[in-house]
């Protein structure tokens, strides 16, 4: 598995990601706003395109794979476990 390069958070961007599963990462001057995974990667990024929070975001990069519950759960560890706990920017309630 590697992750994409990393696009520009807009329309063409997310058009650019495959209609598959996987999960990506949203970030604005290298703060992470988001983490998500999806079995349609593009259909979520183009849903979160019109989210308040997640619309703030600049980047965003993708890794496609099967397991991306399992992938995106150990991802949000690994943020919280080296950020005190605390959640990105769009994921803290």
């Amino acid at each position: 598995m590697s992750w994409s390069e990393w696009l520009d958070f807009d329309r063409a961007g997310v058009d650019k990601v495959p209609e598959e599963a996987g999960v990506f990462m949203m970030h604005t001057s290298m703060k992470v706003h988001f983490i998500g995974g999806s079995n349609n990667m593009r259909k979520s990024l183009a849903e979160l395109l019109g989210e308040p929070c997640a619309r703030n975001a600049k980047r965003f990069h993708y890794m496609p794979t099967a397991s991306y519950g399992a992938e995106k759960d150990k991802m949000i560890k690994e943020y919280a476990d080296n950020h005190q706990g605390r959640l990105p920017l769009c994921m803290e309630k």
